[in-house]
């Protein structure tokens, strides 16, 4: 904060120069004291956006340097609309990460994490997610700031499973052994929808490899030995074979990409959901919803122990064209953030990954008593890393959007399963092989 205040100061000496037949003590008085202003631009779900705005409340309260004001849109797709249009661009935006990190980073006016909190001393922070790639390059330095980090999870409504007398009233982590329940949960309250993902992609392809302990992709690389791009080998095909019969008979309401599943089951209508980590918060919150959360299901002929899940989400990313002091103000911000009571705050009230080891260290068991293995799976994050690497693939956007298409296609009985699998991954490994974006 000193060097802030002397950038200020500095600013107010040169105003009083300038200044003429004024008077110099109110002009210096008024200037040197004005705060620097940025703005943060975010595309959160409602619950999430009132606890960060009420977190950026605190900051301007707790200092006089920096003000910080907060622009919210509606959907990440919003977002990336206006800043396409590159007029007026924030300090800091909110940003997701799609395991094609240069489509982020490489934007020429995006500034690595690590380049604006160079000069920012920040005591009392260890990253959480020091060993995992989220938001890091090859060389370890924080590209973003991974305040939104998040894992898929299996939320699982507690009074649905005691309907059904399912004992013990858990989801089994093994898919032949949950779809059993589903059938009981389907017969005995939960006809409507026993269970429902907005995540297709995230939990059929990218972490069926995760927690099955597989591969799943090769990206080109110096290193990387062997046929680059994607092959959806047998147990792909016959996990997709079982979501499609899931799917025909009722025991799963077709995923999608709005915010129609998480709904469903904050009022109670699901009761089994794959969705990512960031509703925890907002579920906590709702009234009258008893839920749990345990880990994604695995295949035990494939593995015999599950898998870390990828870590996934968005993160802050600093925006080039600002002057020396607006940096050095979003640094001082971002600083703040991830004091460990600021960032235990965020975490307990979001469900989004605990930025540093003091934000988890911090967090007592009272918060975990009811939210079933949370507290197990963000600790298998704290050391190592995940036993596959999803890849830092070029174009993945795009072939994101082609595995959720064939997905939905396979879901829909427009094709089997082997087809459309084969299909994604022969227009996948085209965007490849192609070297723009």
């Amino acid at each position: 904060m000193k060097n802030l205040r002397g950038l200020l100061l500095k600013r107010g000496v040169m105003a009083l120069a300038m200044a003429a037949g004024g008077s110099a003590a109110l002009l210096f008085g008024s200037t040197a004291l004005a705060a620097v202003d940025i703005q943060v631009w975010t595309a959160l779900n409602s619950h999430n956006q009132d606890e960060f705005e009420r977190l950026v409340r605190d900051f301007n309260r707790s200092q006089s340097d920096v003000k910080v004001s907060v622009k919210a849109h509606d959907t990440e797709a919003s977002l990336e609309q206006v800043l396409q249009a590159g007029k007026d661009l924030p300090n800091l935006v909110q940003l997701g990460e799609m395991s094609g990190l240069d489509e982020v980073a490489d934007r020429p006016y995006i500034m690595p994490m690590h380049t604006l909190l160079a000069r920012e001393k920040m005591d009392n922070v260890s990253w959480f997610l020091a060993s995992n790639s989220f938001v890091r390059n090859g060389r370890g330095q924080l590209q973003g700031f991974p305040y939104m980090a998040e894992i898929p999870v299996m939320y699982y409504n507690l009074d649905a499973f005691d309907k059904a007398k399912i004992e013990p009233a858990v989801p089994s982590r093994v898919w032949l052994d949950l779809q059993a329940q589903l059938v009981d949960l389907a017969n005995k309250g939960s006809r409507r929808c026993p269970l429902t993902s907005d995540q297709s992609v995230s939990i059929n392809l990218e972490n069926l490899a995760a927690v099955n302990n597989q591969i799943y992709g090769l990206a080109p690389g110096p290193k990387v030995k062997g046929k680059v791009g994607f092959d959806f080998d047998v147990m792909y095909i016959r996990h997709l074979s079982m979501m499609i019969s899931w799917v025909k008979s009722e025991l799963m309401v077709k995923p999608g990409t709005l915010p129609e599943s998480p709904q469903r089951f904050a009022k109670g209508e699901c009761a089994v959901m794959f969705s990512n980590s960031g509703h925890i918060g907002e579920y906590s919150d709702t009234r009258g919803l008893k839920y749990a959360v345990t880990g994604l299901p695995y295949y035990p002929e494939v593995t015999q122990t599950p898998g870390k899940p990828f870590v996934t989400g968005s993160a802050l990313w600093a925006v080039k064209g600002h002057n020396a002091e607006q940096n050095q103000a979003s640094a001082r911000f971002i600083s703040w953030l991830a004091q460990p009571e600021n960032a235990a705050r965020w975490y307990q009230k979001t469900g989004f990954l605990p930025v540093s080891r003091e934000a988890f260290n911090a967090t007592g068991n009272d918060y975990y008593k009811d939210k079933g293995d949370w507290m197990h799976l963000v600790g298998a994050y704290s050391s190592g890393t995940s036993g596959t690497a999803k890849g830092n693939f070029r174009n993945y956007r795009q072939i994101r959007a082609v595995f959720n298409q064939s997905l939905e296609s396979a879901l829909d009985g427009q094709q089997p399963a082997m087809t459309a699998l084969r299909t994604a991954a022969t227009q996948a490994n085209r965007l490849v092989a192609q070297r723009g974006r």
